[in-house]
């Protein structure tokens, strides 16, 4: 099973901006087409190894965007994916 988080924003601006930040803060970022269970926004997020998930939000603390959807948690199995809410502070 494999596990990675997402950051779902209300434009593409907020998506391509969060992922130039995650990367520049070492962070393995890349654009991907918003999952069907989150459905919301512009149709594209932000995909991070989920270990990296306290130091996504923390960039994102640092450099607010007005239009964050959330941060979520997939996992994948096959060709089965389970998006949930990630529990950030």
């Amino acid at each position: 099973m494999e596990s990675y988080g997402i950051a779902a924003f209300r434009s593409r601006q907020a998506v391509l901006r969060f992922e130039e930040l995650l990367r520049r803060s070492g962070v393995r970022a890349s654009v991907i087409t918003t999952p069907r269970a989150v459905s919301l926004g512009c149709g594209l997020s932000v995909r991070f190894p989920v270990q990296d998930l306290p130091l996504a939000a923390k960039v994102y603390r640092d450099n607010p965007f007005h239009n964050l959807i959330g941060f979520y948690i997939a996992r994948q199995s096959g060709a089965n994916l389970q998006v949930t809410p990630a529990p950030v502070a």
